[in-house]
């Protein structure tokens, strides 16, 4: 979904770090710390090799530094959604679960059920839209706000993996 331009693999090892760091920035929602450490595991072997590479340093991270990871999310259909400011990736995955076509009460649902989360875990929900389309997302959401918090972290964390893989083999070609 990703309009950049297309690396192999081998471009992405030859970056230095900032080069690295801009052309991986979109991977994650928020400033590009995940990327801006992973850049020392290089030279990358395979994909799948920057892909859990990636994924390692998000998840050795301090429960404060995933926290804000998964606050820089946007919500579904939130205020950036219906403004049209959110990033290009963002806006392209809620497009691809028709979360651009609503009505005016399903819009009001997802207000609702976006604030009930916020107050109940502190951060947005996140799910991967391009795995979902708006009756499987109501449904997470539905679900999910029963979980715990340390729960919905672990959650939360995993689609966030979802959404950067997806995001990676948008932007690395074979």
């Amino acid at each position: 979904m990703t309009t950049g331009p297309k690396f192999t693999l081998q471009e992405i090892n030859a970056l230095d770090h900032e080069e690295f760091v801009q052309a991986l920035s979109s991977l994650f929602e928020g400033p590009p710390w995940i990327v801006y450490e992973a850049w020392s595991v290089r030279p990358f072997t395979s994909l799948d090799h920057l892909y859990s590479s990636l994924c390692n340093v998000m998840s050795a991270s301090s429960i404060e530094q995933q926290v804000t990871l998964i606050q820089s999310h946007p919500d579904l259909v939130g205020r950036a959604a219906l403004a049209g400011t959110l990033s290009p990736s963002s806006s392209s995955e809620q497009a691809s679960a028709g979360l651009d076509r609503l009505s005016p009460t399903e819009i009001a649902t997802f207000s609702s059920l976006n604030q009930a989360y916020r107050e109940r875990f502190g951060f947005p929900f996140v799910i991967c839209a391009r795995e979902n389309k708006k009756e499987s997302i109501l449904a997470g959401f539905e679900q999910r706000l029963h979980n715990s918090r340390s729960q919905e972290i672990t959650l939360a964390l995993g689609e966030v993996a979802k959404i950067c893989a997806l995001r990676l083999h948008d932007l690395i070609s074979s």
